[in-house]
This record gives C-alpha cells, sequence and structure tokens, in this order.
C-alpha cells in the first residue's frame, strides 16, 4: 500500500517563506513525475509544480519565481520551497505521485495559511 506523508504547512505572514515535503512510502513502482497541487476554499484543485524523473520543472504562473520544486529520488521524497507567500495562496496543498504505468497516488494534504 503506497503512502504520500505531507509536512510543513501552517500559518505564516505574507512575505514569508514555508517549505513543504512529501514522502513516498509502501510498495511504490518506479516513480515517473512528483507534483504539488492545491485547492483553495471555493476553487478547483490545481497544479501548483510539478518535476520529472529527469529532473524537469514546470510551474504555475501565479508561483514562477517564488516557488522552487526539488526532489529526493532515493528518499521518494518531493519538497515545495514557498517564498514570497501570498495570502492568495492560502491553500491545502496536496502532494501527487505517478509512476512509470501512469498509476497515481494522492496525499492527505498539509494546510497553509498566508496572513496579511
Amino acid at each position: 500500500q503506497v503512502q504520500l506523508v505531507e509536512s510543513g504547512g501552517g500559518l505564516v505572514q505574507a512575505g514569508g517563506s514555508l517549505r513543504l515535503s512529501c514522502a513516498a512510502s509502501g510498495i511504490i513502482f518506479r516513480i515517473n513525475a512528483m507534483r504539488w497541487h492545491r485547492q483553495a476554499p471555493g476553487k478547483q484543485r490545481e497544479l501548483v509544480a510539478g518535476i520529472s524523473s529527469g529532473g524537469s520543472t514546470n510551474y504555475a504562473d501565479s508561483v514562477k519565481g517564488r516557488f522552487t520544486i526539488s526532489r529526493d529520488k532515493d528518499a521518494n521524497t518531493v519538497y515545495l520551497q514557498m517564498n514570497s507567500l501570498k495570502p492568495e495562496d492560502t491553500a491545502v496543498y496536496y502532494c501527487m505521485v505517478v509512476d512509470v504505468l501512469s498509476r497515481s497516488y494522492w496525499g492527505q494534504g498539509t494546510q497553509v495559511t498566508v496572513s496579511s
């Protein structure tokens, strides 16, 4: 059974920083992509950032230049460094992993709240 455990969320003032972590464990086939999504109240879940097995990254326009995604392949862990946070970044952040068979797994989510 695959488990994704997220950590690092919390309350921060606008302009501050947080670092999210997501560790994948269990019987998991080789990981391809690792991604962070978020969902704000009343809004659809959206892709924030992704990183491929080769290290290529992509970001939502709203976070480019402020967020950085990285991964530790040996530890099956993905990180999201979030700087210059804004109140509009407030959301539940979800980790998602895609294996080479295109199966996807989701974490339980971690709350990020940015106060103005």
